[in-house]
């Protein structure tokens, strides 16, 4: 599949957006542990603010209004209109720079890449979904349309590594099962998620979809649900108190 622009319209659809998408914070501890010392961080597609530290000097970039309207309402700092591929700051500017969940977003991820590189210090930290593992999850039964989008809109491991060009660890990153971040693994055992509206306009890939299939799929899901075929095949879901799929944190040390 290809997807000639991979970016999501969160002025149209995200309006809701920071009522599903939050900070949570068992993940938030490898994001911080990571950022150690730093004391100055740019946030870039910093959306509503999710996984900012509060204890640093944050400067967040978000091209979206409305992401940038609920930034103020979640009183977050207020966020610059600009984007990964063109970002408005001298080089080395701030001691670490973090991406969380956005990568897929940018129309050019090399060069957003590069830019971070460039007005960062000490280390780039990128939260992403390691496309090789997402057929790891039940999801992949029920909604294959919806994961071959998720395969053409993220980067490898290897493609942002090498982007990046510097040292780098990959960490897989566990999810809880009451995970307060709504992208689609956080309802690995909540299946029952998938048949709200505005938690599916929260994961951007359902916006990709042909016309019509959205509702075939979830149709799918609902029967299977009501009719105990889901917990017949994939119950044991339920009864994990965290999953490990492919959630992922790069950090680059620059130094």
């Amino acid at each position: 599949m290809e997807i000639k622009d991979p970016s999501f319209n969160y002025d149209e659809h995200g309006q809701k957006y920071s009522g599903y998408r939050q900070t949570d914070r068992r993940i938030a501890k490898y994001v911080y542990e990571a950022l150690g010392s730093a004391k100055t961080v740019l946030n870039v597609g910093a959306g509503a603010g999710s996984y900012e530290p509060e204890d640093k000097y944050v400067i967040a970039v978000e091209p979206s209004g409305v992401m940038r309207s609920q930034r103020q309402k979640a009183q977050k700092v207020p966020a610059i209109n600009a984007t990964a591929d063109s970002l408005p700051f001298d080089d080395n500017s701030f001691d670490a720079a973090m991406a969380m969940v956005t990568v897929h977003h940018w129309p050019d991820i090399r060069k957003g890449l590069q830019e971070l590189k460039r007005v960062t210090r000490e280390k780039i930290l990128i939260m992403t979904f390691d496309p090789k593992a997402l057929d790891n999850f039940w999801n992949a039964y029920y909604f294959p349309e919806l994961i071959e989008v998720e395969k053409a809109r993220y980067p490898t491991m290897d493609f942002i590594t090498e982007a990046l060009g510097v040292e780098c660890t990959i960490q897989s990153v566990p999810i809880p099962f009451d995970c307060a971040d709504g992208f689609q693994e956080a309802f690995y055992g909540r299946p029952e998620a998938f048949l709200e509206k505005e938690i599916r306009l929260s994961q951007s890939a359902w916006g990709f979809l042909p016309e019509g299939m959205e509702d075939k799929l979830v149709k799918r899901l609902e029967r299977d649900l009501k009719s105990g075929e889901w917990d017949k095949k994939f119950g044991e879901f339920r009864t994990k108190p965290a999953f490990t799929c492919a959630l992922r944190l790069i950090t680059a040390v620059l130094r």
